[in-house]
């Protein structure tokens, strides 16, 4: 149980400082940033693999990196979208 709210803590907090440092936000912005923190976090540990400090079963140099490009992305496919 402890572990899951790690997870649910640390992906937030990936999610709202992805956030930030992208200067995007993703709609419905309090829980797109969380699930787009938990998404990218598990595509950044898969994709980039395990490095650096490691928290709430996230590594979070990879897990930060992966954040800030969903956020990007989705950011860019829903102006994409809204201009057509």
């Amino acid at each position: 149980m402890m572990a899951f709210l790690g997870i649910l803590f640390v992906g937030g907090f990936i999610g709202w400082f992805s956030g930030i440092l992208a200067d995007e936000t993703i709609p419905n912005v309090r829980i797109g940033n969380f699930l787009a923190g938990l998404i990218g976090a598990w595509l950044g540990n898969g994709v980039l693999g395990q490095f650096g400090p490691e928290t709430g079963g996230f590594y979070i140099l990879p897990s930060l990196i992966g954040a800030v490009a969903l956020c990007l992305l989705v950011s860019w496919i829903m102006s994409m979208t809204n201009n057509s």
